[in-house]
């Protein structure tokens, strides 16, 4: 016959009067917000404006969660699908613009997978125009002091 442990119920105030006097394991995390690490790798940011189109990071992205489209001259669209993405940093890694960067954002929880797809548009470049003629205006005629 196998013996059956008995139970004391006193057997845990020890360890529970122990445990008044400590501080608590865990954090206040949705009320006191995490500081991360320097190098924490999460959401993806593309800056466009900078975009060459080399499309060097959907060639390196191991899940195939970034999409470049030409948008017009010299002006490109990136579509990152955070759903896929690992956070790896490949991307960033790669591109030779320094176009991609990997902020600290980390909290990307969606009721949807629809919403965690971004798409960065291109902005225009703003046309500069020509400078005005170098030559400095003729001086006022004034007139006679009388």
């Amino acid at each position: 016959m196998a013996k059956t442990p008995r139970r004391r119920p006193g057997r845990m105030i020890p360890s529970l009067l122990r445990s008044l006097f400590r501080r608590p394991a865990t954090t206040r995390y949705p009320f006191v917000k995490w500081e991360m690490p320097d190098r924490f790798r999460a959401r993806p940011v593309v800056h466009t404006e900078n975009c060459i189109g080399c499309k060097m990071c959907v060639r390196n992205c191991p899940s195939g969660a970034i999409q470049i489209e030409d948008m017009g001259e010299k002006m490109f669209q990136a579509t990152i699908d955070l759903g896929r993405c690992l956070y790896c940093g490949q991307c960033a890694f790669v591109c030779p613009k320094k176009t991609i960067e990997l902020t600290k954002d980390f909290e990307l929880a969606a009721f949807d997978r629809a919403s965690l797809v971004v798409v960065y548009h291109a902005k225009p470049k703003p046309v500069e125009e020509p400078a005005a003629s170098a030559q400095p205006k003729a001086a006022e005629p004034q007139a006679p002091a009388a």
